[in-house]
């Protein structure tokens, strides 16, 4: 069996769920939030992604920005740590033990075939593969060890 959508119960899978998690000594208000101002090397964007008022708002905002130079190479693993992040607090970490063993996919309707799938089947996966990468690691009795305040992707 799969959770094919990070909706209803499985809401606060998506990187759009409230949670509180730092990057670079700063508090975002969700993954996303963190993510998208992670595009961009100057602080003052930065800055401007996370007082967004919401996640939709701060991926609006991070497409108009340069991306920085290595992204391609990094955002995978930003990506990680900012998971490992949320995940690390209760209660997203008993909700991603909740589903077991289950096939995470994040289904979309929006065309992301790099982090989802649409229609399901076709799409890379990425952000369902990493919660299943960390959720491993829970159920295995690992501590997900987020990065410091400081981390500085």
């Amino acid at each position: 069996m799969s959770i094919t959508a990070f909706r209803g119960r499985w809401t606060r899978l998506g990187n759009y769920s409230a949670c509180t998690v730092f990057c670079q000594g700063h508090a975002y208000p969700s993954v996303e939030h963190a993510y998208q101002a992670q595009k961009s090397a100057d602080p003052a964007v930065q800055k401007a992604v996370r007082d967004c008022a919401g996640p939709a708002a701060a991926k609006r905002m991070a497409r108009l920005v340069p991306l920085r130079e290595d992204w391609e190479h990094v955002k995978l693993q930003v990506m990680e740590d900012l998971l490992r992040e949320k995940f690390s607090q209760e209660p997203e970490r008993s909700i991603l033990l909740a589903t077991g063993r289950e096939a995470l996919i994040e289904g979309n309707w929006w065309h992301d075939i790099f982090w989802g799938q649409c229609p399901v089947g076709v799409g890379k996966n990425h952000l369902g593969r990493l919660l299943m990468k960390l959720r491993d690691e829970l159920q295995d009795g690992l501590d997900l060890h987020p990065p410091s305040e400081d981390y500085v992707p």
